[in-house]
């Protein structure tokens, strides 16, 4: 079977012939890469998710079995670099280069406090000339043989707190003031139509997202998760399957969300990602034995330790035993439980994409 088949038949909780793998990339790791590989070197796209659809000609040299499409900045407004050096993107978001990545340093609502104050800003227009070229390039170029994921990660919560800023997105969720909620509701208005746009342009999964867990716990109660988000990641994913019959939806948080996948497996989630391996109660066992009949999984390979520190024995023997508890009967997706970090050295990535190919 080829690479789309393979997916397919995954995450419908069927055994393919070996788990798909779907790995992504630093850019500092693709240049390292696409040297020891002697293929061009190919700059990220102008997206606030570009590290998910970028490199994708490298990535399925390795044995990707997936590519990434995301809604990208429109011709008339492109990511900027000012003159004191810092980048302003199309939402009014300021970033300042440090090391590896780029770094906050201005959030463009942070003034905010009444509804007004969102009413009369100007957000980006989800069908804006030029957004979705790129997604439709990629998927006229690999939509045959690849499973199109519709990457929508910074779905609600995310892009929300980048335009306040995290703490005083807290604090004033906290004092539940209105403004708050408006802001909430546009940004999931905005996402909502740029994930049907991703569907039409042929996305099979619409990875949504926000991370709504720690190392040690979720960074919310569950119960204002419940009364915040739920509804609205609800709403998101009735419009996403009115929008796409056959959509199958993901979920990506980083860290312990344990106390609300049972809410989502009520919302029809399909995937679950990245099932962080460090994070408390993620094992793949309980999860597998738990929610493995409602669930895919999507990830679940350490970049803490395991991928910068291990060995290529290590790496391969690790990914095995993973494949072998949660691949069981089908429902997963190996992958790094983030982008690849430029500490993890290329024999290490050799290791996890040879572990996949040469399966159980």
């Amino acid at each position: 079977m080829n690479s789309r088949e393979r997916v397919l038949k995954a995450i419908s909780h069927e055994q393919p012939d070996r788990c798909p793998i779907f790995a992504t990339l630093t850019p500092q790791v693709a240049v390292k890469l696409a040297k020891a590989l002697g293929v061009p070197e190919e700059p990220p796209l102008d997206s606030l998710l570009s590290t998910r659809i970028s490199h994708m000609a490298l990535l399925t040299k390795l044995g990707n079995d997936c590519v990434g499409i995301a809604a990208c900045s429109p011709n008339d407004f492109p990511t900027r670099t000012l003159d004191d050096g810092t980048m302003v993107n199309e939402w009014g978001m300021r970033f300042k280069p440090f090391g590896l990545y780029n770094e906050f340093c201005e959030y463009p609502l942070t003034t905010a406090e009444s509804v007004e104050d969102i009413e009369s800003y100007n957000f980006p227009d989800p069908l804006a000339k030029g957004r979705y070229d790129a997604a439709k390039e990629t998927v006229s170029k690999y939509g045959k043989d690849y499973a199109v994921f519709g990457d929508l990660e910074c779905a609600i919560f995310e892009t929300s707190w980048y335009l306040v800023g995290l703490e005083k997105f807290f604090m004033d969720l906290a004092m539940e003031k209105a403004y708050i909620f408006a802001l909430l509701d546009k940004v999931m208005e905005i996402n909502t139509e740029v994930g049907k746009q991703l569907i039409t342009a042929g996305a099979d999964v619409i990875w949504a997202g926000d991370d709504f867990g720690g190392q040690n716990g979720m960074v919310m109660s569950p119960d204002t998760w419940r009364k915040v988000f739920k509804p609205r990641i609800k709403n998101m994913f009735d419009k996403f399957r009115t929008a796409g019959t056959n959509v199958k939806l993901a979920w990506h948080s980083c860290g312990s969300i344990i106390p609300i996948i049972p809410d989502f497996i009520e919302l029809g989630l399909d995937i679950l990602n990245p099932i962080q391996p460090k994070a408390a109660g993620m094992e793949p066992k309980f999860l597998k034995e738990t929610y493995g009949r409602d669930l895919a999984f999507f990830g679940g390979i350490d970049l803490q330790e395991l991928m910068p520190y291990g060995t290529p024995e290590q790496i391969k023997a690790e990914v095995k035993r993973r494949m072998e508890i949660l691949g069981r009967d089908g429902g997963y997706i190996v992958a790094p439980a983030h982008n690849i970090q430029d500490d993890t050295p290329v024999e290490n990535i050799f290791a996890l994409f040879e572990a996949v190919k040469e399966g159980l």
